[in-house]
C-alpha cells in the first residue's frame, strides 16, 4: 500500500489537462458574465434536430455534464418554444421536418434567435443530393462550425454569439 501512494504523489495526477482546463474557466466565465448582463441571468435555448446524424446532439449532451455544466453558467435546453430565448438547429432541414421547424421559430417569444450547429446547416453535407432535404431557409443569427463541433467549440461559438448582441 505504501508503495501505491509513493508512486501516486511522485507521479500526480495523470488525467487532467490544465491548460485546457484554464480555457474552459475562462470561457466559463465570460459566458456567465455576458448571460447576466443580456438574459438577466438565464439563457433558454430550444435545440431542434431538423435532419442530422445526431452527433452534434451527443455533444450538445455532453454540456449538461459535470465537467462543462452549462446549467451553472444560466443556460438551459428548454422543451418548449414558448420558453426559449434562442433556437438551436442540428441538421439539415428534411422535407418532414421543415413545419415543426418553422412551428418552434414561430413559437418562440421576441426577441429571438436562431444559432446554427454543425457544418450540415450550411453546406448540406454528404446529404447535399439528397431528395428528402429542403436545406435551413431561417435567418440565422450564428453559426457554430464543426462536424460535429467539440463542446469546447460550442461553448465558444454561444460565447461569441452573445458578444454580437
Amino acid at each position: 500500500m505504501f508503495r501505491f501512494w509513493e508512486k501516486r504523489i511522485k507521479t500526480g495526477i495523470l488525467t487532467e489537462n490544465i491548460e485546457f482546463d484554464k480555457e474552459i474557466i475562462q470561457i466559463q466565465k465570460e459566458i456567465k458574465d455576458k448571460i447576466k448582463k443580456h438574459f438577466a441571468g438565464s439563457l433558454a435555448i430550444r435545440m431542434v434536430d431538423s435532419g442530422s446524424c445526431n452527433a452534434c446532439e451527443a455533444e450538445c449532451n455532453a454540456l449538461s455534464n459535470p465537467y462543462y455544466a452549462l446549467e451553472r453558467l444560466g443556460i438551459h435546453f428548454v422543451a418548449s418554444p414558448r420558453h426559449a430565448d434562442v433556437l438551436l438547429i442540428s441538421g439539415v432541414m428534411t422535407v418532414n421536418m421543415y413545419h415543426h421547424v418553422w412551428d418552434a421559430y414561430n413559437q418562440i417569444p421576441n426577441p429571438k434567435w436562431v444559432i446554427a450547429i454543425g457544418d450540415c446547416t450550411k453546406d448540406l453535407g454528404v446529404f447535399e443530393k439528397t431528395y428528402a432535404i429542403k436545406g435551413v431557409d431561417l435567418k440565422i443569427d450564428y453559426f457554430i462550425e464543426g462536424c460535429p463541433p467539440s463542446p469546447k467549440e460550442i461553448m465558444e461559438g454561444i460565447l461569441e454569439f452573445l458578444k454580437t448582441l
